[in-house]
């Protein structure tokens, strides 16, 4: 084995390494991009950016004279125009009109550069890249909840409501603000048979429990039914 064989293995091995640090991540928030996916993503893009600098050099002469010259990231930068296909794949949106996988979208963007960078030799940069990615989405947003904006410590909730009576609506609405929940959006729907529904988008605190929140409302007078959907 020579200097270049143990070269290209330590490339796709560190790669793996830091692939699969990002893969366990999303695994373990059961997000789309699963830890196989972000391996293959990583490994191929560094191999890609090793054929390509390889083949670069390798095409810098010609024995009849002819002098080729060739980018040596001119697989790259299609790497990072594909990989876009992927990343649309695992964005979603929701029926309740939010939008999802955005995330885990940058995470693939970033497995493929992780991959690019250690097959282009700059090992210390991909390792901090992958410990500031860890920082940026376990860390820091764990953090805000305690000491960041008013905004980063709530999270938001779809709430469906069933009343059997226009005239409870209001008298609902009260106790839901008195309870310091705030109402980001708000529609209220005939419904057959005399019944309405009250849909509502609004904002708890971060360590206020969904399951409270429901029966809170399922416990004022007029509630039949409640839906409730976390959209963090």
């Amino acid at each position: 084995m020579n200097y270049l064989d143990l070269d290209i293995i330590i490339k796709l091995g560190i790669t793996a390494a830091l692939g699969l640090i990002i893969g366990l991540e999303r695994e373990i928030k059961r997000k789309p991009l699963g830890l196989k996916t972000c391996l293959v993503i990583s490994i191929v893009s560094c191999l890609l950016t090793i054929i390509s600098i390889e083949t670069a050099y390798d095409a810098t002469g010609s024995d009849k004279g002819v002098n080729i010259t060739m980018d040596p990231l001119r697989l790259t930068a299609q790497i990072v125009s594909g990989i876009g296909f992927l990343g649309a794949g695992v964005i979603l949106r929701r029926g309740n009109e939010s939008i999802s996988g955005l995330t885990t979208a940058a995470i693939i963007w970033g497995a493929a550069g992780i991959g690019i960078a250690v097959g282009a030799g700059f090992y210390f940069e991909a390792i901090l890249v992958v410990i500031f990615i860890m920082l940026s989405v376990e860390l820091i947003p764990f953090i805000m909840k305690y000491i960041g904006p008013r905004q980063l410590r709530e999270k938001e909730l779809s709430l469906k409501l069933y009343i059997n009576e226009n005239n409870h609506i209001k008298s609902i609405i009260d106790v839901i603000e008195e309870k310091k929940i705030t109402i980001n959006h708000m529609r209220i729907k005939d419904m057959k048979e005399g019944n309405h529904l009250i849909q509502l988008k609004v904002s708890v605190t971060s360590k206020q429990n969904p399951t409270d929140v429901y029966y809170l409302i399922y416990s004022l007078d007029g509630v039949t039914q409640v839906e409730i959907e976390s959209l963090d």
